[in-house]
């Protein structure tokens, strides 16, 4: 036989009060928080394979992080490439001028001029460091400050100062490409037709300066296939620079769309349907708000008040 008390039947609505209240409070953590729980326990035997998507997760994000970077440098070294590719260029079209004039009065202010520039390419920075040092970065590759420092050089490699370490990224799980350029193998043909003009200049054929001689517009004329060449092979490195920052945009591409597609499984596992969730909140409400009448109406009432009359 069930006994039935006016403590027992206070103690069952406090009871059915606070498990209302249980259910309205993790009710409310999923409508704010937007997810079936806060922490892993709250998953159960799908936290194993929520861990295991979570980690995947992060790993495309430090590739997506890591490219980004990479494709930043690029753009940089892009740059760069115009800049040498603009002084080589720049000092076959002075030649070019000052032959089709038959004067070279300034000519070697503006080679001076375009040799900066180039300078200015090999030795730029990218987050403090040179582009095309190697794995020198305390130092500039290019010392050289003018066409002079150029001629007092024993030969056109021993003005760089960049060792021989190509920069290498890993773009993926599977895919590492080699991302740098060193500023020798970029810049030495150019330097060292700078270096043989201003080595002329100086020389007993010199000075290039006035009124052209025959000496000096054969000699110019021959140097203005060697800055072509020297021209075409900076416009190549930046082609093949250009390709790997192609490859490495259509990467970043194919992570984002992994990224989403991730954050979808997630999504699935974590994610709460917000109808059902705010359905259970107002349910439980309606519980809270009848658990506490039933409580206000037993505190006002006692069985002996029922059986007073017996």
């Amino acid at each position: 036989m069930t006994r039935v008390s006016t403590a027992g039947n206070y103690e069952s609505a406090l009871l059915n009060l606070m498990a209302a209240q249980a259910r309205g409070l993790e009710a409310q953590k999923k409508v704010s928080t937007e997810k079936i729980a806060t922490d892993l326990a709250g998953f159960g035997r799908g936290s194993e394979t929520l861990t295991a998507l979570k980690s995947a997760q992060n790993r495309i994000d430090g590739f997506i992080a890591a490219g980004e970077a990479v494709a930043s440098r690029l753009t940089t070294q892009a740059l760069a490439f115009d800049r040498v590719a603009e002084g080589a260029d720049g000092a076959r079209q002075a030649i070019a001028e000052a032959l089709a004039s038959g004067r070279v009065e300034g000519l070697m202010q503006a080679l001076e001029s375009q040799f900066a520039t180039a300078r200015s390419g090999l030795n730029l920075e990218h987050n403090g460091r040179p582009l095309f040092g190697g794995a020198v970065t305390d130092q500039p590759p290019v010392t050289a400050g003018s066409l002079a420092d150029l001629a007092a050089a024993p030969d056109a490699a021993s003005l760089f100062v960049n060792d021989t370490l190509r920069t290498a990224s890993r773009l993926d799980e599977s895919t590492t490409v080699e991302t740098g350029f060193l500023a020798d193998e970029v810049g030495e043909p150019l330097f060292a037709i700078l270096r043989d003009i201003q080595l002329f200049h100086e020389g007993a054929s010199g000075p290039i300066d006035g009124v052209m001689t025959e000496d000096v517009r054969a000699f110019l004329e021959g140097q203005l296939t060697r800055l072509k060449d020297a021209h075409t092979g900076v416009v190549g490195f930046a082609a093949r620079s250009g390709a790997i920052q192609t490859q490495v945009d259509d990467n970043l591409s194919s992570l984002d769309n992994q990224r989403v597609a991730m954050q979808q499984l997630i999504g699935k596992k974590t994610d709460v349907d917000m109808a059902e969730a705010v359905t259970e909140l107002e349910l439980s409400q309606i519980s809270i708000q009848a658990s506490a009448q039933v409580l206000a109406q037993l505190r006002q009432t006692s069985l002996l008040d029922l059986l007073a009359p017996y």
